[in-house]
Parts: C-alpha cells; sequence; structure tokens
C-alpha cells in the first residue's frame, strides 16, 4: 500500500508544475492543459485523504469533479477553437477580444 504522504507530495509536485504552466507559458491550449493538471492534482488529494479516512467521500466528490472538468472541456476547448478562427492564433498576449 503507498502511503498517504507519497500520494500528496505527488499531488503537489502536479500542482506546482500546473500553476507554474499557467503563470509562465501563453498558448492558450497549455494553459488550458494546466488547469486540467491542477484540477487532477487536487483530485489525487481527495483521494489520498479519503483512502487513509475509509471512506468514499472524497471519491464520490472526485467524481463530481472531473464531471464538471469534462464540461470545461468541451466549453473552453469550443472558446478555443472560436478565438482561432476569428484571430488566427492562440497566444493570449495576442488576444484582445474584451477591448473596446
Amino acid at each position: 500500500m503507498i502511503p498517504v504522504e507519497w500520494s500528496l507530495a505527488l499531488s503537489a509536485v502536479l500542482f506546482t508544475i500546473g500553476v507554474v504552466g499557467v503563470l509562465v507559458r501563453r498558448n492558450a491550449l497549455v494553459i488550458f492543459m494546466s488547469i486540467e493538471l491542477m484540477l487532477n492534482a487536487a483530485n489525487l488529494a481527495f483521494v489520498a485523504f479519503a483512502r487513509q479516512q475509509n471512506s468514499l467521500d472524497g471519491q464520490i466528490f472526485v467524481f463530481f469533479v472531473m464531471t464538471v472538468a469534462a464540461a470545461e472541456v468541451a466549453v473552453g476547448l469550443a472558446i478555443i477553437v472560436n478565438v482561432f478562427r476569428l484571430r488566427e492564433t492562440v497566444f493570449v498576449d495576442e488576444i484582445n477580444l474584451l477591448k473596446g
């Protein structure tokens, strides 16, 4: 059995990689993947704590988070594709759709 500390350490590393990806990268797809990586890191922490407590509550919460993440992926990718068709770029520095 894997100790909960190792799972939490892996979760922290994955979350840190996701945060760095959001802050450093300027490609909308990479930022989007980094956000998904942070969601999966949080899910791993939920599962680790649920396993330690011998409870299914964390795993049920992960199921709902994954459902919302799947909807987010569908909407987010549609927005990114639409912006790419309009501006022909996915770099967030070059996209100024909200400016009048």
